[in-house]
Parts: C-alpha cells; structure tokens; sequence
C-alpha cells in the first residue's frame, strides 16, 4: 500500500493545486486537506505543507498557523518519524512550531524567517538553490546527487534567515543548512543570495532529517510552461528541473 500524503489547506493558502499536481505527476498519493478535516490529519503518513498567507501572517509569517489544530498533527507525526515537507508558507510554519532546526522545544522557535533584506520588501524572482549536506542527511533529498541544483521560484516577503550568532553556528555545524542559494552555475556567493539570508540559506532540516523546509518554490519551476523564455518547440508538459526535489520526496515515502 503506498503511502498517503495530506497536502495542508490553512486560512491563506493558496500554492496548494500546484503543489498537489506535482505531488500526483511524481506518483505521489496525495490529496488536499482543508483545516475544517483537520481530526483526519492522523490518518496520513506523510505532510506537505505549501506556500501562501496562512492566516494572513500577522504577527509574523507562520508565527499563527504554527499554534493552529492542524500543526498539532504534524509535530505529532514529525516526532514519530513521519516526513513533512514545508514550502514557503509552510517552510515559515515549520520553524515557528520549532520543528526546524528542531534544536528547541516545539513551539519555541530558535531562529526566523523574517523580513527581507535591505529593504524589507516582497521578492519574485527566479533562484537556483544548491543541496548543502550529504544527501543522505535528509530523508527527503536522499535521492538527490551530491551538490544538487535545484531551480525555483523564490516568493515572499520573510525569507531571510536569522538567529543569533551562536545559534547560526549550531545550524552549519550540526547540518541543518539544507540548501543554499546559488547561481545557474552552482557557484555560491553572496550576490545568489536574493533576501541577506543568514548562512544564504534557502532550506533547513532537523536533527533527524525527516523534516525539510525550503523557502523558495521549487513547485513553480516543474514544467515545460513554467518558462515562457524557453526555445520554441519544447514540451511544455515536459517535467522541469524543480520536480527532481519532489521525485526525492516520493523516493523516501517508498
């Protein structure tokens, strides 16, 4: 029996569609859950959580969603080993409930996503990210070469990491730095960096490496049409360079 994934609906998601496509074209059994079935979430062996304004982000982004009823679920599933899997929105909800780094107590956040930087606006551009640990690190990039580049679509308005100085260096040394942003090339420097991300990083794990939460969208770079720049003749439902980190994530479920 393969396994069953629930694709999270809070108040102000709206990536869920996309995601769940993606999710269904990797052979994935997945399905929407909306939180008034939030009592089903149990039922799942596995969670997505995708981009959006759960609950309009105020406070900060992810700061409410990660106290609602669903989230329970899914710390209650994270802690028994089940994979989660936050995009965006749903990266932002799984460091507020403490899930990433996974260094504190659940709920009690130890770094942010929070404003970007230099001038605290909202980005939309294209990003490639680099996988930053041993594939093996995590069970969801597990299926990933070495020094993985994944393209996507970075979208928001909170997406640069920050933490005390102390704590950043408990991030890098303990292999929580998941991936970080890149050029086209591969290569690594500041300038790939789109929001002065702490470390430049776009993802983070957890100790156990069943949790990933990636900032950018790679959902958004998964199809021939998602790249209106390409040469005339390609196969505009061709699979994308983003689906490899969602073919990873149907490896691990298996």
């Amino acid at each position: 029996m393969s396994a069953k994934v629930g694709v999270l609906i809070y108040p102000g998601t709206n990536s869920e569609d996309e995601t769940l496509k993606l999710l269904h074209d990797v052979g994935v059994d997945a399905r929407l859950v909306h939180w008034s079935e939030a009592a089903t979430l149990p039922n799942y062996d596995a969670y997505v959580l995708p981009g959006g304004f759960a609950h309009e982000d105020r406070i900060r982004a992810g700061a409410i969603a990660a106290h609602d009823r669903m989230t329970d679920s899914v710390i209650e599933g994270a802690q028994k080993g089940k994979l989660v899997f936050g995009l965006c929105n749903g990266a932002q909800i799984v460091l507020e409930a403490g899930l990433v780094p996974g260094t504190g107590p659940v709920r009690r956040p130890t770094a942010a996503f929070t404003r970007n930087s230099p001038n605290g606006k909202f980005i939309c551009r294209h990003v490639h990210v680099r996988l930053a640990i041993d594939p093996q690190r995590c069970a969801i990039t597990a299926a990933l070469p070495k020094d993985s580049l994944i393209p996507a679509w970075a979208a928001h308005g909170e997406g640069r990491l920050a933490a005390t100085d102390a704590h950043l260096k408990e991030i890098a040394s303990g292999g929580h730095l998941a991936f970080v942003y890149a050029h086209a090339d591969g290569s690594v420097d500041d300038r790939a960096v789109p929001n002065g991300s702490a470390l430049g990083a776009a993802a983070l794990t957890n100790r156990e490496g069943n949790v990933l939460a990636i900032m950018p969208h790679p959902e958004r770079d998964a199809w021939g049409f998602n790249h209106p720049d390409r040469a005339r003749g390609t196969d505009m439902l061709a699979p994308s360079g983003g689906v490899a980190l969602f073919e990873s994530f149907a490896k691990a479920l298996k």
